[in-house]
């Protein structure tokens, strides 16, 4: 005699007295012993990715981002950039048009004027007007006039790739840093106008070939230690051409490009032709970058500290006073940070309180020596 048994709604035949399990029972005691066993062997052998950077991903940005650990992640791996602040972003309105027939300005700031650029197939290239106007003085930010202050430039760079990140630092670090974007992103420009109208000097990232390329890789259109001229010069005008706007250019890593004197020469002589100061950030070791500045008579600002290398905020704090030291023991000092949060947030704090310890914070081309620049 067949027997009917039944689990909430569904039933079976079975072919005898004896009940076998449904099989949806069968299903839920599977996996109540995986997890059992998936935590016996956790507890015996311990998580194989404890440790591991956490990823968050973002949906209101491009990009996935991962918590920085110790060192400055490769600008090439968009995924080990710093987690931004939670809340919507409203990216920037465009204010350079394709075609730029008159001055543009952000606010009071300029960011385009057709006296300072060349238009080529690849964009707006910058150059010195015919009134000799260059874009290093025209796209600068206002100085204080602070007699007799040591001056201190900072520049923070990695601006552009991560739409909150970039946010953050516009509305956490004071008008005298100066901002560095990264030439890989569409909505670039627009950042850019919004740094311009916070009153923001700006630099462009140009990418450089380090000692370990390509494990650290600057993305496309790396400048390359040993290659020929021209082609150097095409990927070089490319970086140039991303957005306006901007006093001159730094390094994006480069500790190889940077100690190739040979390489480096025509890059900044170039650089200098069209009105534009080169700041090394300090990043390289061995960087031949102010030796032949002082040779070719360029534009050139020497970063001497990096602020975050280690990024705790104790450390922080002792590169910011490393460089007030600097300051004071010749006049002026550069040093460059990335948009870490806990570097906006260091770099907030110490910059309110300059004033009061004699100092002066200035963008990068207010510490450009003015020999260099007539």
């Amino acid at each position: 005699m067949a027997a009917r048994s039944t689990f909430g709604d569904e039933s079976f035949a079975v072919g005898s007295d004896r009940r076998l399990p449904h099989p949806l029972a069968l299903a839920w005691f599977g996996l109540a012993a995986s997890i059992v066993l998936l935590g016996a062997g956790l507890t015996f052998f311990g998580d194989p990715h404890a440790g591991d950077p956490v990823v968050r991903l973002d949906f209101g940005a491009r990009k996935a981002a991962v918590q920085p650990l110790a060192s400055h992640p490769s600008p090439g791996n968009l995924a080990a950039r710093p987690i931004a602040p939670n809340g919507p972003i409203s990216v920037p309105p465009a204010l350079v048009p394709a075609t730029i027939a008159q001055p543009v300005y952000a606010g009071r700031a300029l960011i385009a004027d057709p006296a300072l650029i060349e238009p080529t197939a690849a964009g707006p290239l910058p150059r010195i007007a015919d009134d000799g106007r260059t874009p290093m003085s025209a796209y600068a930010a206002p100085v204080p006039v602070e007699p007799g202050k040591p001056r201190i430039a900072l520049v923070i760079g990695g601006l552009g790739i991560s739409e909150k990140a970039t946010a953050a630092a516009l509305a956490g670090l004071p008008p005298a840093v100066t901002l560095a974007f990264a030439p890989y992103t569409r909505d670039a420009p627009r950042w850019v106008g919004e740094a311009r109208k916070e009153g923001h000097e700006v630099l462009v990232e140009v990418p450089m070939e380090p000692f370990d390329f390509p494990d650290s890789d600057p993305g496309p259109h790396t400048l390359r230690a040993g290659a020929a001229e021209d082609s150097n010069a095409e990927r070089l005008v490319w970086a140039l051409t991303r957005f306006t706007g901007y006093t001159g250019v730094t390094n994006l890593l480069g500790s190889r490009f940077l100690a190739d004197a040979d390489s480096l020469e025509p890059v900044m002589t170039y650089l200098a032709r069209r009105g534009l100061l080169f700041f090394d950030n300090g990043s390289a070791t061995h960087s031949a970058a102010p030796d032949v500045a002082s040779r070719i008579n360029a534009p050139f600002v020497q970063g001497t500290t990096t602020i975050d290398s280690i990024q705790t905020a104790m450390e922080i704090d002792r590169q910011l006073s490393d460089l007030e030291t600097q300051a004071r023991a010749h006049g002026t000092a550069a040093g460059a940070g990335f948009i870490y949060p806990v570097t906006l947030q260091r770099v907030a704090a110490w910059a309110q309180g300059l004033p009061g310890r004699g100092f002066v914070l200035v963008p990068a081309s207010a510490i450009v020596a003015p020999s260099k620049t007539q």
